[in-house]
């Protein structure tokens, strides 16, 4: 029902109107609850840390759930893998960063989350770390490239998101702060995916402890400029809700320890826990660590919050740089309105500069082709010049040569008769060997 009293107000985009009184779009929460009820959650979680940290027992602890399979069953898949190998008698490769996933779907209270946990084995176990956060950097790409693919695509009525939502990095329990494969890996990868850094196997420091490795870690993060997630209140937030807020980012990074194990308490009351010869460590008691406040951000208020932020802010940023370096370029124009009169004459401007630049390219071509031929043309004239030369002073020379052996023949022809017998009697002198030939002596 509607109520007839309205207000209007002249505004830029036209008349606005107020409605007193029940419409019924109040009820759309409820609508979008059904239909998340129908579809169910996808959640993807990367974990992230050295080998015997607990990541498998955590992550386990946190949902509650057979995520991941025991140390019995994974010592035994190892050990079959290394008989294989040795069977095949192939060289032993070297240990490096391996990226592997596990699917699980939970139900809770007829919610469905479909999970998926990728895990990175081997990860800070080799001697040199430099480059251990690559393969992780890549896998986490490759799948913005999948979804990119996939939004590009003609049909996109089902899309596949397995883009990482979060990622927990376990922190070794050293006390002295950030190491440098922990700074190294968290400065290259936390403005690609949700960081959460996770002090692992709290249950090795004593609480004093504990604080001031927490606030070192956090010096380093402030310090290299690392961007971690935390928990932010807005308008819409109750007072309860930005107290539970402010308790939880109060303890960043999380001292968390995990459990699989049911111990029994003093007063006969079994808990998930670690049973040690001077007391018992709850897993879901917040005086001894953090995991109710990891697991209450992770799962119960902000998984939401880690969804958007992927595809709003990192997602977003990734796209795009990733299209401005294919060459797509943005045009705000599609976005404001516009005069069809002025974008008509904008385009005959455009098209009318372009053809002037073709008209100025074509001239410029014109003329160096011009040059071309004129250079071509007096290179042969320059030619034909220098070979005509080379003739004249050949046939120059022949005819000197010519005149001068005319010239002798002449000068023989035209001398007296006396003196052509004379240089004949020179050419016998007496009593020589010629003239006693003809003689008859020998």
């Amino acid at each position: 029902m509607r109520s007839g009293n309205q207000s209007q107000a002249a505004g830029s985009g036209g008349v606005k109107k107020k409605m007193n009184g029940y419409v019924g779009f109040s009820n759309y929460p409820n609508q979008e609850h059904r239909r998340s009820i129908k579809r169910g959650f996808n959640f993807t979680l990367m974990v992230v840390g050295e080998s015997g940290l607990g990541k498998s027992t955590l992550i386990n602890t946190l949902f509650e759930s057979k995520v991941y399979p025991t140390k019995e069953e994974i010592a035994t898949s190892s050990a079959a893998a290394a008989a294989a190998a040795a069977a095949s008698g192939g060289p032993q490769a070297a240990k490096t960063v391996e990226i592997t996933s596990v699917s699980a779907e939970i139900n809770e209270n007829n919610v469905k989350l479909r999970l998926s946990v990728v895990d990175t084995p081997g990860f800070g176990d080799s001697i040199n770390n430099d480059s251990a956060w690559k393969p992780i950097l890549e896998n986490i790409e490759s799948r913005f490239d999948a979804y990119l693919a996939q939004e590009n695509r003609v049909n996109r009525s089902k899309i596949v998101d397995n883009r990482v939502n979060a990622l927990l990095y376990f922190i070794k329990p050293t006390g002295h702060g950030l190491r440098a494969v922990d700074i190294e890996f968290m400065r290259n990868l936390h403005n690609k995916v949700n960081l959460i850094p996770v002090i692992a196997r709290a249950d090795t420091l004593t609480p004093q402890e504990v604080e001031q490795f927490k606030a070192r870690v956090l010096a380093d993060i402030n310090f290299h400029g690392i961007q971690i997630f935390r928990p932010v209140s807005d308008q819409f937030d109750d007072p309860d809700t930005i107290a539970d807020n402010k308790a939880i980012a109060s303890k960043i990074p999380f001292a968390v320890i995990g459990s699989e194990k049911f111990v029994e308490r003093a007063d006969g009351t079994r808990v998930r826990g670690r049973q040690y010869p001077w007391g018992i460590i709850e897993v879901e008691n917040e005086q001894h660590n953090d995991f109710v406040s990891l697991r209450q951000m992770l799962l119960r208020t902000h998984m939401e919050e880690l969804r958007d932020a992927t595809d709003i802010a990192l997602y977003e940023t990734y796209r795009t740089q990733k299209l401005l370096a294919l060459g797509h370029v943005q045009d705000n124009g599609v976005f404001r309105e516009f005069n069809p009169r002025q974008q008509l004459e904008e385009e005959e401007k455009v098209h009318a500069a372009k053809m002037q630049k073709l008209e100025a390219e074509m001239a410029a071509v014109f003329r160096q082709k011009v040059q071309e031929k004129e250079g071509k043309l007096k290179q042969s004239e320059e030619e034909l010049h220098s070979r005509h030369q080379q003739m004249k002073t050949v046939l120059e020379k022949q005819r000197a040569e010519l005149e001068e052996k005319k010239a002798r023949v002449g000068s023989v022809e035209h001398a007296p008769v006396s003196h052509q017998m004379g240089v004949q009697a020179e050419a016998v002198v007496p009593g020589s060997k010629d003239n006693k030939k003809k003689r008859g002596f020998f």
